[in-house]
């Protein structure tokens, strides 16, 4: 196992410049998610620390060697992709100990190794099958299995579980993580998906167009989100985002909506009256008689989950969302009333995006 550092990594593409000077350290056994939209340089990012890509810029630390110039052998790191990358005429055990034997790994030390993490991936009764007899799951467990073979010093998974169904894909993150928590080896992981990478984490990396917005511990990016970007990236659903001005001013002050509502603020806000503002606020926040501001619209939409129901309400000409519980009655054009106690309103500034 080895730590991962970044010290100002740069990508340029020609001109361009994908990638503006990242710089963060991953410790030795941490599982670091990198997160964001299409586009925003994440798998570029891992490409680099795999010696996939060049980096313009900067030095990328494993351990305590710098790799800018090493090869991606020569870095010790395993890496799994989003495509399986099987050989087809390969039997599964075949496949998990290809780069040992590419390697020259002697034939039972190979053997050995793939007994042991077919066990770890409840593979054992498939080692004899080819990849087209396998289901997509098992399929992605004979990558990662193949990755844990060689003993890496670290993990890099490039969205994994993107070409899974929705089942399959809360199943492999189970494995995922219980993979981690047995074996202990530095992960980083790219995914567009902010509860794979929630529930996944340690800690997360949110990127934005090559640059950081923010890391932290999941509840950390989800209870202080830095900035509009991650308040609207992190949680599901989105968080609601709503235009207002500041009315009032210390422990009286409020967030007023178009219409007129006023919607009370913490008092440790730091805000002025006449400010412009976005004002977040989660749908688990919103729900009938919890105390606060209570907040009324007509009904625009209803979409029960079993558990839980999502109400979608008009409030000040925007829908809001709202989580309630799935028993709640809630039906299309009545009037819907939520509640929302101040501690629990999230504030922007409107012009910079920054939390207040």
């Amino acid at each position: 196992m080895a730590s991962v550092e970044l010290k100002q990594v740069r990508k340029f593409y020609g001109a361009l410049e994908v990638i503006h000077g990242v710089s963060l350290s991953i410790e030795d056994g941490e599982f670091v998610a990198l997160v964001g939209p299409s586009g925003c340089g994440k798998s570029t990012l891992l490409r680099m620390i795999a010696g996939l890509e060049e980096i313009s810029g900067g030095d990328i630390i494993i351990g305590n060697t710098v790799v800018n110039d090493l090869t991606p052998r020569e870095r010790n790191i395993a890496m799994v992709f989003q495509s399986y990358a099987l050989y087809p005429h390969m039997t599964v055990a075949e496949n998990m100990g290809f780069n040992l034997r590419l390697a020259g790994t002697p034939k039972p030390v190979i053997a050995e190794r793939v007994n042991e993490a077919a066990r770890m991936l409840d593979l054992l009764p498939l080692l004899d099958r080819k990849p087209a007899h396998l289901s997509g799951g098992q399929r992605q467990r004979v990558a990662m299995g193949r990755a844990i073979v060689r003993n890496p010093a670290v993990f890099l998974f490039d969205e994994p579980l993107s070409n899974l169904d929705a089942k399959l894909r809360v199943q492999m993150r189970s494995e995922i993580k219980q993979l981690h928590q047995k074996v202990g080896t530095t992960s980083v992981y790219v995914t567009h998906d902010q509860i794979e990478a929630m529930t996944l984490a340690d800690r997360i990396v949110v990127l934005n167009q090559g640059r950081v917005e923010q890391e932290g511990t999941p509840m950390e990016l989800y209870r202080k989100p830095a900035n509009l970007f991650v308040a609207a990236f992190i949680g599901s659903p989105a968080m609601n985002l709503l235009d207002g001005m500041v009315d009032g001013e210390d422990g009286y002050a409020a967030a007023r909506l178009g219409d007129g509502t006023a919607i009370r603020i913490a008092p440790n806000r730091q805000v002025k009256r006449g400010q412009a503002i976005k004002i977040g606020l989660r749908p688990e926040h919103l729900s009938p008689g919890r105390g606060g501001t209570t907040l009324a619209g007509q009904t625009l939409l209803v979409e029960p989950t079993g558990a839980q129901t999502h109400v979608v309400f008009d409030l000040a000409g925007q829908s809001v969302t709202a989580i309630v519980d799935g028993e709640y009655p809630a039906r299309y054009g009545v009037q819907f009333e939520a509640s929302i106690p101040p501690e629990q309103v999230y504030v922007f500034d409107r012009e910079s995006g920054m939390s207040l």
